[in-house]
Formats: structure tokens, sequence, C-alpha cells
């Protein structure tokens, strides 16, 4: 179901869905109280829903729609305003599986690849989530896509490690880690609150380096609203400062964050290069930097998120003598970054995001798994 006020933005996606095989638009709606109205005769497994809309928009609608359809995924699409930043992440709280930012004008939206690519990406990879259960989900090509993306299946309870026989956990180094090191995408913002909550004195003894696929605008937001769940100093990480424990850098939307070693100290180096994995920010480069600045000493987290961004630079951070951690896939939204690290060889453990957090406060302690 696609429900946006823009006719032009609406036959848009229309068209990108319908020409996509397995994937099959059921409604296109120009409010929210149309979607409320006709959710429960065009059954869909997935809605598109623009954040500003006359009559009803989207953040009003979406409860609406969830309670008539508890298991419907929703992506917020809104474009890059402070205000449409805030009400896309409040409407993950409220429910809502993922967001997707949209270009400011029709014609952005027309000629921007990058809109449709990651629009259709999302609708697949959360649509199949819903369909199989984990143990059965994996990243399908568009060739290979089944035919409707339509019933839904509920996911297997919680595992605390992979139950994969041909997934082989490495042992965890020997020294405890000092620096703690995050990469997530889709599903991250609720994933990130979830962990870095709990981690309590971890984040005074210890610099936390985030990297959460996000646009500009959108991490600025969530940096503020990830110290409010913290109780400590988050922010965009700032190009040639310190990184001092005590406090969590959230690499800026549009800009890779790395590391490196000025005058004898680690600071942080935010740069503008090409995008790594089709991301910017990617998790390669921070997690790169890091095994060269820090080695041993980091402890990485890859959670929830599509796609393999982090597993090249987690195999570094494994090499340099690092410790990486990834999510299960029964807790992960999509089991695409986590699933790569595990499947390559790199973890040392795979755990249900609950388990997380004080997994990584035992580590910190000089405790072993």
């Amino acid at each position: 179901m696609v429900v946006d006020d823009a006719v032009v933005v609406r036959g848009l996606i229309v068209r990108w869905v319908e020409s996509e095989p397995g994937l099959e638009v059921v409604a296109a709606l120009r409010s929210g109280r149309e979607a409320i109205a006709q959710i429960e005769h065009a059954d869909p497994d997935v809605v598109i829903l623009d954040v500003d809309m006359p009559d009803m928009d989207g953040i009003t609608a979406l409860p609406r729609l969830l309670a008539a359809k508890p298991e419907l995924v929703v992506i917020m699409a809104s474009t890059l305003t402070r205000r449409n930043a805030e009400i896309s992440l409040r409407a993950l709280a409220l429910g809502a599986a993922d967001y997707i930012p949209k270009p400011e004008t029709t014609r952005e939206v027309t000629t921007s690849e990058t809109f449709r690519r990651d629009l259709v990406e999302k609708i697949r990879a959360l649509g199949l989530r819903r369909k199989y259960p984990p143990e059965h989900v994996q990243e399908v090509t568009p060739a290979a896509a089944p035919a409707v993306v339509r019933p839904m299946v509920v996911p297997a309870a919680s595992i605390e490690r992979a139950p994969d026989e041909d997934i082989k956990l490495r042992p965890f180094p020997p020294i405890p880690p000092r620096i703690l090191l995050i990469g997530a995408s889709t599903g991250g913002p609720q994933a990130l609150n979830a962990v870095v909550s709990k981690l309590n004195r971890v984040i005074d003894d210890a610099p936390v380096l985030i990297v959460q696929h996000m646009p500009p605008t959108f991490t600025t937001i969530f940096a503020e609203h990830l110290s409010r769940a913290s109780g400590r100093i988050a922010r965009e990480g700032v190009d040639g400062e310190p990184v001092r424990a005590g406090q969590i850098y959230i690499a800026p939307g549009g800009r890779h964050m790395r590391v490196d070693r000025r005058g004898g100290e680690a600071t942080i180096a935010i740069v503008d290069g090409p995008m790594v994995n089709f991301c910017k920010p990617s998790v390669d480069p921070l997690f790169s930097s890091a095994a060269e600045v820090w080695g041993a000493k980091c402890l990485a987290l890859v959670l929830t998120g599509m796609g393999c961004d982090g597993t090249n630079g987690a195999a570094e951070l494994v090499a340099a003598g690092g410790a990486v951690i990834a999510q299960d896939e029964a807790t992960s939204v999509v089991w695409g970054m986590p699933g790569s690290v595990t499947h390559a060889g790199l973890c040392s453990s795979v755990l249900p995001l609950d388990r997380i957090a004080p997994a990584v406060i035992r580590l910190f302690a000089g405790s072993r798994l």
C-alpha cells in the first residue's frame, strides 16, 4: 500500500514497485484516513506511509493502522527536515519498521536512483521478514523473489547462539576491551537504544563510536535521543576532536567517520569520500581505522541491518586481535549485516538483543563469556 498525497510521487512509487518481481501494489491512496479505511480490504504486507499529508498525516495514522493489523510493516517516508526527522524517529518508537528519506522535490524523486533502490530493498527485505520465519530468511535477488509477499509468519523464539552448524565462533581475546564500536542499519535506532541505555559504567570508562546508516539531520536528532536514553553525552563526531571515555560519538549523516592518531592521541576524522557498500556513513571505515589505531583493545557490535556493511572492517579488527559480537537472527529486524559477519566466521558470540549489553559489561570488566 502506497500512501502519499503527491500524485506524481505516488504514481512513481507504484510503477517502481509493480516493475519488481514478487511485489504487488494493492492500494495507492492520498491520506492516512484513506489508508485506515482500506487496510482491511486491501490487506497489505507493507505500507509506505508519507509523514506530511492533509486530512490525516502519517504519524496520526500509524498507530491506527497497527491496531487494525499488528503485524503490518510500515515504512515512513519523509523529507530531510528536523521536524520530519523527529517524527520519523518517534514513528519507530510507535511501531514503524523503518523510515526512508525522500528527496525534497518531485523532480528529485523522479531522478533519484538511490531513493528507488533503497525503497525497493526495504520493501523486499522487511516484507520477506514477515513472510518467513528467521531460520528461512535469506537475501533474495529480484530474479529469485517469491511470487507475492503477502502471508505473515511469527518469528521464532530468541536464541542465545546461532544454531547453524556451519557457523564457527572464535575465542575472545585474553585481554579485556577498552573501546566499543557499533554498526547498525535497518532496525538500528531501536536496537541501539536498547543496548546503549544499559551499558552504564562501560560508557564512563570507554569511548563508544557508532555508525548508524542515516541521512543528515536524522543523525543529529538520533544523537539527542540516544543521549537521553543513555544519560551520557551522545553527539555527532567532529573532525579532529580527541576520542575520550565517557562520550558516545555518532557518525554524521552523509559523511564517513574514521579514527586517526594525531600527536600521540586518537582523534575523530570525518571524511567525505565515496559511498562504501552503498552507504555513507559506512561501518567499514570506522572498523578498519579502529583496527589500525587500537587493535586488540576493540570490541565491535554488529546489530540489525540490511546488506554486508561492516564485514570487511570486522575482518581487519579480528586480524588485529579485536573481537566481534553479532545480534542474532531472531531478534534482528533484518539479519543482513550481523548474518554476514557471522557466516564469515568473524564472531566470538552471536546473541539476542537483550543479552548483548550484559555481555559487553562482563567483557569490559575482564570476565569471559
